[in-house]
């Protein structure tokens, strides 16, 4: 057997592994892959991980899927990238595809199980943050920049809220660190394997289907198209993750007549028991209008445009991260990080998740275990599964 092979197996067992388990939206996803990724297998450093995850939330699109991506592309190309996206993203699809045609008009909402997976996200959040506000924010300046970013984003909830504060964060760290950062040009160069090339071509075709596909549904109302067309600039346009993809979805498909208001809402109770990416939303109403084919074609629109940012930006990484003032501006975008993650854990994961004193002593057993004890995430799923149920008996 090959290096590459097993290497692609390695990926792809892995990831697979995340796929099942990891619960709790793209904070939460963020944090089980840095400790499988960082922590227990060290495929990459602290650093180079904080700065994958800075470049995808620069992006638009799913950046936990984004960051998984970069991380199988990095370890094994363009195929890695593909495995490591396949792994996380499938199992959350078979399972939203298999939701279309089975629960379709059922309350799962209010089932115990899944009360108890919410509590699983508090945990594991909590522990993401700890880590990382550990890495990230070591210095009163950056501690500043966090708590900016912490207060912004849940003062002033809009669409654009992340981004601005991304944006700020970043001019913030350049103007703060760059003189600093002018000696420090020793950071190891990641190995990318993709050449530039290829990189360009993405980026054109990333802004080439968001140009044609508007004009290709215009001209032939098929509806293949503009189901594609309606999930790619889903992908495309939105930032700050699936909740925010949730609303444009609903405006897209419900008053068209393509699916009910009910079905809508049924699936993002089925998305909300399901592990790995909240884009995998789309499988649903895909599923729902066309079958499981439409499942599968909505799960590609959706997360082609993030797949071509990827594959177009990471080549250009290394230059960026290791120029003095792009740095300043990455230490910066870290530590707004730091702070956006706080924002999340507060709302909506712990607002929805702590509802009482047996809620907050279940997620404080579940951090112990996962910080103190190390089991493995997928124990920490299942005990939290179980404990929901039993309280609401």
């Amino acid at each position: 057997m090959t290096r590459q092979i097993r290497l692609l197996l390695e990926i792809l067992i892995v990831s697979t592994r995340l796929g099942l388990t990891s619960f709790g939206g793209p904070i939460a996803h963020l944090g089980y892959f840095h400790h499988e990724y960082v922590r227990k297998r060290k495929w990459m450093d602290e650093k180079s991980y904080a700065d994958l995850v800075a470049l995808c939330q620069f992006l638009p699109g799913p950046a936990s899927s984004q960051v998984g991506i970069g991380i199988g592309v990095m370890r094994a190309g363009v195929i890695g990238g593909i495995v490591s996206f396949l792994g996380f993203t499938l199992p959350s699809v078979i399972a939203l595809i298999v939701f279309a045609s089975v629960l379709q008009g059922m309350d799962i909402n209010d089932a115990g199980w899944i009360h108890g997976l919410k509590i699983v996200a508090v945990a594991v959040v909590a522990h993401a943050i700890v880590g990382m506000a550990q890495q990230l924010t070591p210095d009163t300046k950056r501690k500043a920049i966090a708590l900016l970013a912490l207060t912004v984003t849940l003062l002033w909830q809009t669409a654009y809220t992340q981004i601005a504060i991304i944006l700020l964060s970043a001019v913030l760290g350049y103007l703060i660190y760059q003189k600093q950062n002018q000696d420090q040009n020793s950071q190891t160069p990641f190995s990318i394997p993709l050449s530039r090339g290829l990189a360009i071509i993405c980026l054109l075709l990333f802004f080439g289907l968001l140009i044609l596909l508007p004009i290709l549904r215009e001209v032939t109302s098929l509806r293949w198209i503009a189901m594609f067309d309606s999930f790619y600039r889903a992908g495309a346009l939105v930032f700050g993750g699936g909740h925010v993809v949730l609303p444009l979805l609903e405006k897209e498909f419900v008053p068209t007549g393509w699916l009910s208001e009910a079905d809508f809402l049924a699936g993002y109770g089925a998305a909300q028991a399901v592990p790995g990416p909240l884009f995998t939303f789309a499988a649903y109403l895909g599923a729902v209008m066309n079958g499981w084919i439409g499942g599968a074609v909505a799960t590609i629109a959706i997360f082609l445009p993030a797949f071509l940012l990827v594959l177009g930006t990471l080549p250009f990484w290394n230059d960026l991260r290791r120029n003095p003032k792009i740095k300043g501006a990455l230490m910066g975008v870290n530590a707004a990080v730091v702070g956006i993650l706080i924002a999340a854990f507060y709302q909506p994961i712990w607002t929805s998740s702590i509802q009482g004193p047996m809620d907050f002593a279940l997620a404080a057993v579940l951090f112990s275990l996962l910080v103190h004890w190390k089991l493995p995430p997928w124990m920490i799923v299942v005990i939290g599964a179980v404990g929901g149920m039993l309280l609401t008996l």
